[in-house]
């Protein structure tokens, strides 16, 4: 009966719903953008923290990936943030809270910055992207080669799980590598992870890739210009 009730509604009762469900729906769509503006980026250096899991099982063999496994929930927050205006740099100078020797990278994955240590106890800060749950590493490795708009080539492991995927990006700005990638090696061993742009600089102060990390572009070309090849890198 209320199947047939429904279907017999009068024309004014048919525009009374009809706006009650464009009023809901903004509603749902108003609420939707506010939980956007909730990006741990713009709260990068409030003191907040994230957790960091430890080094996964097998992690010699992962690959970097890039927007690999997200649902569609992340993909349609992304989508809603990358219009809104993001910092350009993050760059700072600070005490250095690391006591390393100058020239060395500090990775804090657990507040998600990047300390460059300098003479005379300052270093340089930098807001970062970090390996999402499960794919957060610790260890000492070293800046093995770095390299100007890198080329992407996705590795096989990836294209299989993504096919839609190019089998090699030319360096530029809608390569995933953003301007500048430094290539982190254990030993002659390349492990496969990267410090390197983006570009999605929304992501910068979330946990979302498979394990690399990443900064704004202008940040990583800063931070590619002051270091070289075998400069030391601390992931903790």
């Amino acid at each position: 009966m209320l199947f047939f009730s429904l279907v017999k509604i009068k024309p004014h009762s048919r525009l009374f719903l009809s706006t009650l469900a464009i009023s809901t729906l903004a509603s749902i769509m108003s609420s939707a953008s506010c939980k956007a503006e909730e990006n741990p980026f713009l709260a990068l250096f409030s003191g907040q923290t994230a957790s960091a899991d430890q080094y996964p099982a097998g992690a010699e063999d992962m690959v970097a990936s890039y927007n690999d496994g997200r649902d569609t929930n992340t993909i349609a927050q992304e989508t809603t943030e990358v219009a809104r205006e993001t910092p350009t740099t993050t760059k700072e100078v600070v005490d250095d809270p690391t006591n390393q020797k100058p020239g060395t990278i500090t990775v804090d994955t657990k507040n998600r910055v990047l300390y460059l240590s300098l003479a005379n106890g300052q270093a340089v800060r930098y807001g970062v992207g970090v390996g999402r749950e499960g794919f957060t590493w610790a260890g000492r490795v070293r800046i093995g080669r770095k390299e100007a708009w890198p080329v992407w080539t996705p590795p096989a492991a990836m294209l299989k799980r993504r096919p839609d995927l190019p089998r090699r990006m030319s360096g530029g700005e809608e390569n995933p590598l953003g301007a500048r990638a430094m290539y982190l090696y254990s030993g002659d061993r390349d492990t496969m992870f990267r410090i390197h742009g983006s570009n999605e600089p929304w992501t910068i102060g979330e946990a979302v890739s498979s394990g690399c990390i990443r900064m704004l572009n202008a940040d990583v070309t800063d931070l590619y210009n002051r270091i070289k090849v075998g400069a030391p890198v601390i992931v903790m």
